[in-house]
């Protein structure tokens, strides 16, 4: 897979793709990241990316050119997402469809925006990770690479691990989850855990998670 992503902030996203299971992947040659510099489609001694919007107010617009110019560049496959507050919310089945996919192209807003331009001609999807405001995309690209790429076959080195977790198969919550030591400042491993009985300890654990996820989700 092959994950292209626009950002005026390279050295933002370079370290954290190079650590845990997406630094992993890419050793592994299962993905392949493009940090693609915006700025470098700019053509003024100051690298501008974003000037003063039509019809005021606060805040300024990041320019259609060098998002355009980038874009054109590089030529990329779909899903191109923008990532901004006002996007659809990600959530499990969308990291799965992505995950899918021979490329996903990422671009990260700052100020009040990408010129809607860009958008009209360039975005298949507006994605938000929370109803939230962040200082730009690149925090949310994060977060949308890290659950894309631990879904790739072999990220994991255990499928089942990834299968248990919260929101793999539905809306439901993982159960809770225990390790050694039995006990702990007078807190004890509920005994089923250690019951080595694993029809019981299912049922526990599907009953634990339709608990957590009604008080939680309810």
């Amino acid at each position: 897979m092959r994950i292209n992503v626009v950002t005026i902030f390279p050295d933002y996203l370079r370290g954290p793709l190079e650590v845990s299971i997406p630094g992993r992947a890419r050793e592994a040659g299962l993905v392949e990241y493009n940090i693609i510099d915006l700025r470098d489609y700019t053509h003024d001694p100051h690298r501008t990316t974003d000037d003063e919007p039509f019809g005021g107010g606060a805040g300024m617009v990041m320019k259609p050119e060098p998002f355009d110019e980038a874009l054109s560049a590089l030529a990329p496959g779909a899903p191109v997402v923008s990532l901004t507050p006002r996007g659809r919310p990600f959530d499990h089945e969308t990291a799965v469809r992505y995950a899918l996919a021979p490329e996903l192209t990422l671009l990260c807003g700052r100020y009040k925006g990408i010129d809607e331009r860009v958008t009209e001609r360039w975005v298949d999807e507006e994605l938000s990770i929370g109803d939230y405001v962040l200082s730009g995309g690149e925090p949310a690209a994060l977060v949308v690479i890290d659950a894309v790429v631990r879904l790739l076959p072999g990220a994991l080195g255990d499928h089942e691990s990834a299968s248990s977790d919260s929101f793999y198969a539905g809306e439901a919550i993982s159960a809770p989850s225990y390790t050694r030591p039995p006990v702990y400042r007078g807190m004890e491993v509920p005994g089923v855990l250690r019951s080595g009985d694993h029809r019981r300890i299912e049922d526990w654990r599907r009953s634990e998670s339709e608990r957590l996820t009604r008080r939680r989700r309810g």
